[in-house]
């Protein structure tokens, strides 16, 4: 009796360890030259791009509003360097983001204003915040 308890334990807790260790691990396939991803921000999915020269993690101003964000609301007044010059951005704080199995609230991001970039970052503000990150054969394999 108490090794059929005791086998049932240790199956309980593989199979937990199992379900936990897929859960923490998220894989992207490189696609023209970027890492792209399906993300659920604020549970809305939004198409981004892993960007690890991006700070933090960066909405456009439509995805933003699509992920809950009052735009009225937002004051931006933070001037941020883009691709296509300066621009002043809103900071705000990005109640949860997934990315496969991965999930990590609370992350540190920016609104950027209405015409300033088409789609959305995936910056350091989120990369930082995983266990690690790393580019191998193409693929981009993120672990929490």
């Amino acid at each position: 009796m108490f090794r059929s308890i005791l086998f049932l334990v240790a199956t309980i807790l593989c199979f937990t360890w199992v379900e936990t260790a897929f859960a923490e691990t998220a894989r992207l396939q490189m696609s023209g030259g970027h890492f792209k991803s399906n993300a659920r921000i604020n549970g809305t999915s939004i198409r981004v791009m892993v960007d690890t020269g991006a700070s933090t993690v960066a909405l456009s101003h439509e995805d933003a509003r699509r992920a809950g964000f009052r735009i009225d609301d937002l004051r931006f007044d933070t001037p941020v360097s883009t691709a296509n010059g300066i621009v002043n951005a809103a900071r705000v704080k990005i109640d949860r983001i997934e990315v496969g199995g991965i999930r990590v609230e609370r992350v540190e991001g920016m609104v950027m204003p209405k015409g300033a970039m088409v789609g959305s970052l995936l910056g350091m503000s989120f990369l930082s915040r995983l266990d690690s990150y790393e580019v191998k054969n193409g693929v981009l394999l993120l672990r929490n």
